[in-house]
């Protein structure tokens, strides 16, 4: 199966099980990114896991240790503009890639948590990107 389709499949789980889904996801907090294609300008969904810190989610652009960021995250960068689903909650968000100390300190914390994305860093010369989704005051 490609990585489409298994998105595709993934999306229709969270969507029908509020945020549910089996396999290696499983148990993992989930959400559902929609960005706006940096070339293409149309809308994409990709499901991925999260971090909470406080008010705001953090999510990883570890592309489970590829040596080019994922898609979602090129996408992102153009457009700041995102949407999130959480359960049966959808908002809309902007994208900051954090930086420098800021940067250093989410990571220290998320690797403590998921020490796998340390693995991902070592298979790789790029820097994994750490992104911060803030809820958009309406």
């Amino acid at each position: 199966m490609d990585i489409k389709e298994h998105n595709r499949q993934l999306i229709e789980e969270f969507r029908m099980n509020r945020n549910q889904v089996s396999g290696p996801l499983e148990g993992r907090s989930l959400l559902l990114l929609t960005t706006t294609g940096a070339k293409s300008g149309k809308r994409h969904t990709t499901p991925m896991m999260y971090i909470p810190d406080g008010e705001r989610l953090l999510v990883v652009a570890s592309n489970a240790g590829a040596p080019t960021h994922p898609n979602w995250y090129r996408n992102l960068v153009a457009h700041p503009p995102v949407m999130v689903e959480i359960g049966s909650e959808t908002f809309d968000a902007t994208a900051v890639v954090v930086e420098g100390e800021e940067r250093q300190q989410l990571w220290t914390r998320i690797v403590e948590l998921y020490p796998f994305f340390a693995d991902h860093q070592a298979k790789i010369p790029r820097q994994i990107p750490v992104i911060v989704l803030s809820r958009q005051e309406s």
